[in-house]
C-alpha cells in the first residue's frame, strides 16, 4: 500500500504546483483503496470521471486494477498483461488503450465488459499514452525513439513521429499544436509539431539527468520537468522561452 499511496501524490503533483501559486496549498488524504493480491510497483493511471472509476497500471503485477472510487473497492482486474505501463481512457468510446512494456503491446479493451477489441504491436516497451479529445487520436510513447499516432474508434496506426531515444513522459497542447516529450537517454526535451508529425525543437536538460515526469500548466505557459540526478524541477517559461530551475 505504500506504493499505492506514493503513486497517487506523484500524479497529482503538477495540480499540486500551480494550486500551491494560487494559494491554496492543503493536500489531503481523502480515501485508502486495499489491493489484496496485487504485487510489485504500481505504474500510471487514467481516470473515468463521470463513472468514478480510476483504472491502474499494476505494472509489477502485469494486471490493470479496475477500482470503484464511491464505493472504494476493487471491482474488477484485468489480467494477462506484460508489465502494463501506460493507459489512456476515451470517454465518448468508453474504451481502454494499455500500453505494454513487454513486447510492446498495446490493447484496447471496452471498457464496460473489459474484453479486448483491438490490439497494436509496436514491438518493444510500449509506455506512455496520451489521448486527444479535439482530433480523437491517441498517442503512444515505444522503443528506442517513436511516439505513434492511432486513430481512437477504430484503433488504427495512421503515423509514426522519430525520436532521438525512448520516449518518457509527456504532454499535448489542447489549445496548440505541440507535444512536448521527455527523452532522458538524450537528455533533452523534445518539441513536436503535430500538424507536421516532427521534431522542429530540442530543450537540453544541461547538468540534469533523467528527466522522466512532466506536467504541462497551459493556461500560465509553464511547463515543469522532474530530473532525478540532482533531484531538481525544471521550469520552462514557454510564452518567453526562458528556463529557471528550483
Amino acid at each position: 500500500m505504500k506504493r499505492f499511496a506514493l503513486v497517487i501524490v506523484t500524479a497529482v503533483v503538477g495540480s499540486y504546483l500551480i494550486a500551491a501559486e494560487a494559494g491554496d496549498t492543503n493536500l489531503q488524504l481523502k480515501q485508502t483503496i486495499a489491493l489484496p493480491g496485487v504485487e510489485g510497483r504500481i505504474d500510471h493511471f487514467a481516470l473515468d470521471p463521470a463513472g468514478d472509476r480510476l483504472f491502474v497500471c499494476a505494472l509489477g503485477n502485469n494486471t490493470v486494477e479496475v477500482l470503484d472510487l464511491r464505493k472504494g473497492e476493487r471491482i474488477h482486474s484485468i489480467t494477462g498483461l506484460g508489465a502494463p505501463q501506460g493507459i489512456a481512457y476515451v470517454p465518448a468510446l468508453d474504451r481502454l488503450f494499455v500500453a505494454n512494456d513487454n513486447g510492446g503491446i498495446c490493447k484496447i479493451y471496452d471498457a464496460k465488459s473489459f474484453e479486448t477489441v483491438g490490439e497494436l504491436n509496436f514491438k518493444d516497451d510500449a509506455d506512455n499514452v496520451r489521448y486527444d479529445s479535439a482530433t480523437k487520436k491517441i498517442y503512444v510513447g515505444f522503443g528506442s525513439g517513436g511516439i505513434a499516432v492511432v486513430k481512437a474508434p477504430d484503433g488504427k496506426q495512421v503515423a509514426s513521429i522519430k525520436l532521438a531515444a525512448h520516449p518518457e513522459a509527456f504532454e499535448l497542447e489542447r489549445q496548440g499544436r505541440q507535444i512536448f516529450v521527455n527523452v532522458p537517454n538524450s537528455r533533452h526535451v523534445a518539441v513536436i509539431d503535430r500538424d507536421k508529425g516532427e521534431v522542429v525543437a530540442t530543450w537540453k536538460t544541461d547538468a540534469a539527468f533523467g528527466n522522466f515526469p512532466m506536467a504541462l500548466d497551459e493556461a500560465n505557459h509553464r511547463l515543469f520537468v522532474g530530473c532525478r540526478l540532482p533531484s531538481k524541477l525544471h521550469l520552462r517559461r514557454l510564452r518567453c522561452r526562458r528556463d529557471r530551475h528550483h
